[in-house]
């Protein structure tokens, strides 16, 4: 273990890396929270369509097809909030094309009224709902970056099940990220932080990159801070971060 129990307000003791709960790839929480202004109706009825993917149809053979532009690198994040993270992504690097996952509407509101600001439409895919059945509908081996940043951490024991981070779920993760590619991981809560890094150390298709602890005391090259990140900052909390390769 890394984190400090005391540092977390719940602190049970973690069950055995091989139990497997039953999360059906469904989304748990709110969809919606404080109703949408004007502007950001518009976005998610006029251009969440045209961004949207399809899961009806079959997922191209090659997942650069996708974008509306020649991209040489394909990322996805899921659950991304607000954005900020993804469009400091699509900002700094004009080759990227980024697919993001977030059933919260307001956050995808958020999302969309910034690309609507500063483009990037024609490299960008959204998914408005969970992740897994996305997950579960892209081919083999092609993503080059996954992320999951400051997650849901479910503190209670009953609803362990609920996050995002089980077995199934990294074994989706292993099956698109192509050898070497990377699944970063970042969280506020120590529980969730121990219970990630039992389960992914668990997982034959997965190897954690950090050499010393200041390598997931600071943040990776090029982090762009969040919201989430920010709140747990002034509530007191440490965040960790973290760098599985796919082997």
């Amino acid at each position: 273990m890394i984190a400090d129990p005391a540092a977390d307000p719940a602190t049970p003791v973690l069950p055995p890396t091989g139990d497997t709960a039953d999360r059906p790839g469904a989304f748990y929480g709110r969809r919606k929270g404080r109703p949408l202004r004007l502007g950001q109706g518009r976005v998610i009825d006029e251009n969440l369509p045209a961004l949207a993917v399809d899961l009806t149809k079959p997922a191209p053979v090659a997942i650069a097809d996708l974008f509306g532009r020649s991209v040489s690198r394909v990322y996805m994040e899921s659950g991304f909030g607000g954005g900020e993270h993804l469009l400091s992504m699509l900002e700094t690097d004009a080759d990227l094309g980024v697919i993001g996952a977030e059933p919260f509407v307001n956050g995808m509101a958020k999302l969309l009224m910034r690309v609507e600001e500063a483009g990037f439409g024609d490299r960008l895919r959204l998914h408005a709902a969970d992740s897994v059945p996305l997950l579960d509908w892209l081919p083999d081996a092609c993503l080059d970056r996954f992320y999951l940043l400051y997650p849901d951490p479910w503190p209670k024991t009953r609803h362990w099940k609920r996050r995002f981070v089980q077995l199934d779920t990294l074994d989706r993760i292993a099956r698109v990220l192509k050898p070497g590619a990377e699944f970063r991981y970042a969280s506020d809560w120590a529980n969730y932080v121990d219970w990630t890094l039992e389960h992914v150390l668990a997982h034959p298709a997965f190897r954690w990159t950090a050499t010393t602890s200041a390598d997931w005391h600071r943040p990776w090259d090029g982090w762009h801070s969040t919201r989430y990140e920010q709140k747990a900052l002034r509530e007191g909390r440490t965040p960790a971060y973290f760098r599985f390769e796919r082997l």
